[in-house]
């Protein structure tokens, strides 16, 4: 099983991230079909310093590194539908959480699934209650000259 982690420099011992499309960098981790981890390697996220799109760079980059779960602490909505349609498992842990940790309680069945989070999410409920009455009473004196 490959998991990817969200990380800002990297390891089993930096914490995760709560950021997935902005994170600096990316850890991967193999685990074997016993829970053991087997391989651990950094990775810049080739997202990170985008000025638009940083989420998609980065669901691309973690499909194309062939990942089976990513946890990160939310993700954006453009990355959470990408990661989606890829089959690809999100969870969230918490910025406490070590890349370690999040990886073992991922296999215990810990996790919490993937948050998708960002700006402007969620439906608008505001209520536009605007009482303008119009009362403009039309008493402007006009003053134009008229030049004929």
């Amino acid at each position: 099983m490959r998991i990817i982690v969200s990380t800002v420099s990297g390891g089993l011992d930096d914490r995760v991230n709560q950021a997935f499309g902005r994170t600096p960098t990316f850890t991967i981790v193999d685990v074997d079909e016993n829970g053991k981890i087997t391989n651990v390697q950094v990775v810049p996220n080739p997202g990170y310093s985008q000025p638009r799109g940083a989420g998609v760079t980065a669901a691309q980059f973690v499909i194309d590194q062939g990942a089976d779960a990513v946890i990160a602490g939310q993700f954006g909505p453009n990355s959470y539908g990408v990661l989606q349609t890829a089959g690809i498992r999100m969870f969230s842990a918490p910025p406490t959480m070590t890349v370690r940790e999040a990886v073992e309680a991922l296999l215990r069945g810990e996790l919490q699934p993937g948050i998708q989070g960002g700006a402007g999410m969620g439906p608008g409920r505001g209520m536009g209650g605007g009482m303008g009455r119009g009362r403009g009473m039309g008493r402007g004196m006009g003053r134009g000259r008229g030049g004929w």
